[in-house]
């Protein structure tokens, strides 16, 4: 087998990876990935403005706006009034959300995190700039991207 199938077999591979992930954690949750990003952000301090989530997520606002949206249809966060300003929105989790980031399947991601944080400095560097090189190869260094590994469409807002 030469390099370029060895490649593509490589990044076939890492796709159905994040599809099969965002299928378990949709089948279990009831969420998509990126929804269930934001209810984790939420969950870390039991509260978050859409800004926190979007910038955390590195997605627009409006992004965020869609996918607290359909979490709050779901009845997993609430919107309330912050009580120190009025302007600003917070977003909590209610206790089927909570159950919702308590029961979860082991992110994808943070398999990734922990696997990655245990590589030395050097290897870091030189995986970054490789997937950072490919994803230049597939002219998608410019694509509006966040941390989540899910092979979804995270932009919701028709703005986008």
């Amino acid at each position: 087998m030469d390099r370029i199938d060895s490649s593509l077999i490589a990044l076939r591979r890492i796709l159905r990876a994040t599809e099969l992930y965002g299928r378990r954690i949709k089948q279990t949750t009831g969420v998509t990935a990126a929804q269930f990003r934001a209810l984790q952000i939420i969950a870390e301090k039991d509260d978050a403005t859409a800004k926190e989530i979007a910038l955390r997520m590195r997605v627009s606002q409006a992004t965020v706006t869609s996918l607290v949206d359909k979490l709050v249809a779901e009845g997993l966060v609430l919107r309330e009034k912050s009580e120190q300003d009025r302007r600003q929105i917070n977003i909590h989790l209610t206790g089927k959300g909570r159950r919702t980031v308590a029961e979860a399947p082991d992110p994808l991601q943070q398999r990734f995190v922990r696997k990655f944080s245990a590589m030395e400095d050097w290897e870091q560097a030189m995986l970054v700039s490789s997937l950072e090189r490919v994803a230049a190869m597939l002219d998608a260094e410019d694509m509006d991207a966040s941390p989540v590994l899910d092979t979804g469409d995270i932009k919701h807002a028709p703005d986008q």
